[in-house]
């Protein structure tokens, strides 16, 4: 992967320069830096290519380079390991986070409602988490008045 000096938007620049007129120094700049950072990309594919094909055909060989290559791809199966947990600590946190402006949203008229208040300031219905209901144990949303699955009156 050759770095790019635009930091990610090389194809984007490259798209806007069509916009540009083509005569013009910078954009002349811009539009051969874009074709060489292309080209070193396509010269590593190439040299990744003979490498593998190298390792491949002369096991044993190139023992410093496969070791070399053996420790990187430790790295990366641990870097990899690190990502998805942070993934999934991040997916966490934003369940939870839902989960809190749930709670403070109100369920009958969709008001937000600051932290710490038990009742919607707009139209005076209880906030909070989903409860059971008493006949059946189904899962009741707040502010709902009667169970969705029995019928019993949950809330006054």
């Amino acid at each position: 992967m050759g770095s790019d000096m635009f930091g990610g938007l090389g194809g984007l620049m490259k798209g806007l320069s069509g916009f540009m007129p083509q005569d013009n120094p910078d954009v002349k700049i811009m539009n051969a830096q874009t074709a060489l950072e292309e080209l070193k990309e396509k010269e590593t594919k190439v040299y990744a290519d003979i490498g593998r094909k190298a390792l491949a055909d002369s096991p044993g060989a190139y023992a410093e380079a496969e070791e070399r290559l053996k420790l990187i791809q430790a790295d990366m199966r641990d870097t990899l390991s690190t990502l998805d947990a942070a993934q999934s600590e991040k997916e966490a946190s934003d369940r939870e986070a839902q989960r809190a402006d749930e709670m403070r949203t109100c369920p009958q008229c969709g008001t937000y409602n600051p932290e710490g208040v038990a009742f919607c300031q707009e139209c005076g219905a209880k906030l909070g988490r989903e409860t059971k209901c008493p006949s059946c144990c189904a899962t009741v949303a707040p502010g709902v008045r009667f169970c969705g699955s029995c019928g019993t009156k949950v809330m006054d």
